[in-house]
């Protein structure tokens, strides 16, 4: 979702979630991402039953041209954008005009978002034969070999740099942009941010590697994939984050909490810039500092 509105020569950044009563003003979107369920708070009276907010989670196949290929636990939000990024940073379509539609169909067992792609598409994807089932803790569930797991990247030239103070700034913000973690602590946010520090766009969901698609999904659509700016994850930094921003030329990743070592890795393979533990007044910058200026 959109938190910056281009539509006039100054930027405005919507304060649309106010962190102090963030339930009066969630959106209808993240609505369905909630589920309502009684609950009995300790200290209390037995009899003081209440409501709490649950993140939803459902099973959300992505079927192409009529064939399911991938199960993902997901919440039930923003799929369009989800079926999108997640098409893109698996490497099934290269470009927006090889998807004709797309569709979501709700069953008793989950959500169906189908997909009708272009027939070289297809006919790679037939070739791959590879069946995910993807968990909110996992990123290559379903993977065949060892060979699987690695999409190959190629090494980034972004030149421009990033403020500490930008980073500072935008990770101090963070929390007054997710109404669904607000409500019900279980839910992760892929945020993309100005040089400046500014929040510009920023998609939640119960997995961090979804939440990342929802993103990449949506500056896809709208032609923004390559500029300026960096990703902002309240997750840790694990090796598909990373392979996933790498595919869609992000060269700056910050997460709010640690990296993996295999995510290093791909970080310095790829000329990534990899900042983790990012807290307000402290981060630590784990590859490529030379876009990182004081």
């Amino acid at each position: 979702m959109a938190l910056v509105d281009n539509s006039n020569q100054e930027t405005v950044v919507k304060q649309k979630y106010p962190k102090q009563n963030p339930s009066s003003e969630i959106s209808s979107s993240d609505s369905e991402g909630l589920v309502e369920t009684p609950v009995q708070v300790w200290p209390g009276q037995p009899e003081a039953g209440s409501l709490d907010s649950v993140a939803s989670e459902i099973a959300v196949a992505m079927v192409y041209n009529g064939v399911s290929h991938a199960v993902m636990m997901a919440s039930p939000t923003d799929l369009e954008v989800f079926a999108l990024g997640f098409s893109f940073t698996e490497g099934i379509i290269e470009r927006m005009d090889d998807i004709y539609e797309i569709s979501t169909n709700k069953l008793d067992q989950g959500i169906e978002v189908s997909l009708q792609i272009s027939s070289p598409c297809f006919a790679r994807l037939k070739e791959k034969r590879r069946s995910l089932t993807g968990r909110t803790g996992c990123g290559i569930c379903g993977a065949e070999s060892l060979q699987n797991i690695r999409l190959p990247t190629s090494s980034l030239s972004s030149e421009f740099t990033v403020s500490h103070g930008a980073i500072d700034k935008a990770t101090r913000n963070l929390n007054e942009h997710q109404p669904l973690q607000d409500l019900t602590g279980a839910v992760h946010a892929a945020c993309w941010c100005s040089l400046e520090g500014e929040l510009v766009e920023l998609y939640e969901d119960v997995g961090r590697h979804n939440a990342l698609d929802k993103l990449i999904g949506s500056l896809w659509q709208q032609d923004r994939l390559g500029e300026q700016g960096f990703l902002l994850i309240s997750s840790r930094a694990s090796y598909e984050i990373i392979q996933k921003s790498v595919l869609a030329s992000i060269g700056i990743i910050v997460a709010i909490s640690a990296p993996t070592s295999f995510a290093i890795e791909i970080a310095n393979e790829a000329n990534v810039t990899l900042v983790g533990f990012s807290r307000e007044g402290r981060h630590v910058a784990y590859s490529n500092l030379d876009r990182l200026v004081a």
